[in-house]
């Protein structure tokens, strides 16, 4: 059995081409039906705010492995000076249930995380004639990699990147030493919000604080999915878009408030599918749209693929 980390993953590469291709083929294979993914239990116990993630899933089509993620996620270690999320990731031949790899590794998941984000901008852009401002709001590991993501991968098409959170960010020289896009601190989440085109919520909070109106065409990536106050629904009820109903709806998130508030329904939301092959996108572009991804372990499953097969060839892992 193959072990590997977080080193092991970073020093494999990251092509963000590749990953945006992954997402999308694992998003047809799930509209196939060949796949299972059953709903996610979430472990609680001691502090409420503090939990444990299992994500198993089957993923067929010519990827055809299984797995499990099991992710920690406790906002108090940031104070710590611990990283909030620990993720465990192990991969089994789905022919025969034998192990054939476990990540020790939360980067495969921010990976995942950001990659997901990239093929709804990817949607988002096409057409667009004029470079755009992005503003991210949290800088953890999520918020982070969503920076390089658009900054790596996307910087033809942006103009300007805004950052800001809560805590002090120190480390902005060394970021805009390789940055191909101009970046800033924003000294607010509102400085931010009203200048940005694609806004990108990357934080822990546990209660919703955003209450303006986004810029009328303005993409609204709900990564953390608990920072939009009910009222947002208003802006974007006919633009919502989601990876799975039955997954977002729950948990507290704001798609799971605006239902019971607003009577938002799955059938009122649109899928990642018709998104990304059903060309739905277009028909969005006038109003704000607001994608609230609660992430999927077919995500997990066939990016820890892609790095095991990376590290297999390369036999740069752990041989347990």
């Amino acid at each position: 059995m193959l072990y590997a980390d977080d080193e092991v993953i970073f020093q494999s590469g990251i092509d963000w081409k590749h990953l945006l291709f992954l997402i999308r083929k694992a998003v047809c294979i799930m509209h196939e039906g060949d796949y299972s993914q059953p709903i996610k239990p979430y472990l609680r116990y001691s502090n409420p705010k503090n939990r444990i993630i299992a994500m198993p899933a089957y993923l067929g089509g010519d990827v055809r492995v299984a797995g499990l993620k099991w992710i920690a996620s406790f906002p108090d270690n940031i104070a710590k000076g611990l990283p909030r999320a620990h993720c465990i990731i192990n991969l089994n031949d789905s022919l025969t249930g034998v192990p054939l790899a476990i990540f020790n590794s939360a980067l495969i998941s921010i990976l995942r995380t950001a990659s997901v984000s990239g093929t709804i901008l990817e949607e988002y852009i096409k057409g667009k004639t004029e470079r755009l401002k992005v503003g991210i709001i949290g800088w953890g590991p999520i918020g982070q990699y969503h920076y390089r993501l658009v900054n790596e991968y996307f910087y033809p098409y942006i103009d300007q990147i805004f950052i800001y959170d809560i805590r002090i960010i120190q480390d902005l020289d060394n970021v805009k030493s390789f940055s191909n896009i101009q970046t800033s601190i924003s000294n607010s989440w509102e400085e931010l919000y009203v200048s940005s085109d694609i806004v990108i919520t990357c934080t822990v909070s546990d209660s919703p604080y955003i209450n303006m109106e986004p810029k009328k065409q303005a993409l609204l990536l709900n990564v953390s999915l608990r920072d939009y106050l009910p009222s947002i629904y208003k802006y974007v009820k006919n633009s919502i878009i989601v990876d799975d109903w039955d997954e977002v709806c729950r948990e507290n998130t704001d798609v799971e408030i605006m239902h019971k508030e607003f009577g938002l329904s799955k059938e009122k939301t649109t899928t990642m599918y018709d998104i990304l092959f059903g060309k739905k996108m277009c028909t969005m572009k006038t109003v704000p749209i607001m994608f609230n991804p609660m992430g999927l372990a077919i995500f997990d499953i066939i990016v820890s693929h892609h790095y095991y097969q990376i590290i297999s060839n390369e036999k740069s892992g752990i041989i347990l």
